[in-house]
C-alpha cells in the first residue's frame, strides 16, 4: 500500500515495515523484514533504518533496504544472542553501517546526503495492568523490551509505536503522520484503542500498518479507517489515495 500525502510518501511493505520519504528528502524505514515481506524487495535506498525490539530485528531485511552509507538506530535492548532465530550480530552490521544504540528517551540527529533526520525514541510497551496483560500481569512486550520512534523527516514528524499498547503519553507527542499498529491479538493495541489514540493525538494523517501478516495479527483495516474518519481525522483508506 502506497499513500501520497501532499509532498510525503508512505509505503507499507507489510508487517511492521514502512518506507517513508518526503519530497527530495531522506528515506527512512521502520522495522524492515520478517515473514517474507521483503523477499522480493531490494531497494537499498534507505538513509535511515530504525528497529524497535527483538521481534522486528531482521538483518537480512535491513540489508535489503539500507543504502551502503545508511544509519541504523537500534533500541539498546535488542540482543541477537537472545533471539530464537539465526540472525547476524549487530557488531557485524556495524562493519557496514553506522549503528547507533538508543534507550527509550533519546534524541539523535542523523545526517544523510538528502538532509538531516531527527530521531526521538520513546517508551513503548504492553502495560502490565492493561488489556494485553495476563492474570499475573505478564505481557509479551514488557517495559524496557522495546521502544517507539518519532522521526522528523522534512517538515513532518512520523510516529511508529512498535508493538505497544496505545499508551496515554503518546497523545502528548507532536505527530504529523501516525503509523497505527491495529493488530491487537494480545500483542499490541487493537484497532479500537488505536482509533482512540489517533483522536487524542490529532495527527495530520493516520496510516494503519502491522496487521493481517498472520492469524494472530488479523484486523479489519477498513473498519479502522472508517472509525478514524468518523472522528474527522484524515486516514489512509486504500492503496491509491488518502482521505484529506
Amino acid at each position: 500500500m502506497t499513500v501520497r500525502y501532499d509532498d510525503f510518501t508512505v509505503e507499507w511493505l507489510g508487517y511492521a515495515t514502512a518506507r517513508l520519504e518526503p519530497e527530495d528528502g531522506p528515506v527512512a524505514y521502520t522495522d524492515p523484514g520478517r515473514y517474507g515481506v521483503l523477499d522480493d524487495y531490494w531497494a537499498r535506498d534507505g538513509d535511515l533504518v530504525v528497529v524497535t525490539h527483538d521481534h522486528h530485528y531482521d538483518p537480512d531485511g535491513i540489508r535489503s533496504v539500507a543504502r551502503e552509507d545508511a544509519t541504523l538506530v537500534i533500541y539498546e535492548a535488542v540482543d541477537p544472542a537472545g533471539i530464537d532465530r539465526d540472525v547476524e550480530s549487530i557488531e557485524s552490521l556495524a562493519d557496514d553501517y553506522d549503528v547507533i544504540r538508543v534507550d527509550d528517551e533519546a534524541r539523535v540527529d542523523v545526517a544523510t546526503p538528502a538532509g538531516e533526520v531527527a530521531v526521538w525514541s520513546v517508551a513503548a510497551h504492553n502495560d502490565p495492568d492493561g488489556p494485553n496483560a495476563g492474570p499475573d500481569g505478564s505481557v509479551t512486550h514488557p517495559p524496557g523490551f522495546g521502544c517507539g520512534f518519532l522521526l522528523g523527516l522534512g517538515d513532518r514528524t512520523v510516529f511508529w509505536p512498535g508493538d505497544s499498547d496505545a499508551l496515554d503519553g503518546f497523545a502528548e507527542l507532536d505527530v504529523s503522520i501516525f503509523l497505527a499498529n491495529i493488530a491487537g491479538g494480545g500483542l499490541a493495541s487493537d484497532r479500537h484503542a488505536a482509533a482512540d489514540l489517533a483522536e487524542a493525538m490529532d495527527p495530520d494523517l493516520v496510516v494503519p500498518i502491522h496487521y493481517d501478516t498472520f492469524e494472530q495479527l488479523a484486523a479489519d483495516g477498513e473498519a479502522f479507517a472508517g472509525d478514524v474518519a468518523s472522528r474527522s481525522i484524515p486516514v489512509a483508506l486504500d492503496a491509491r489515495s488518502a482521505n484529506q
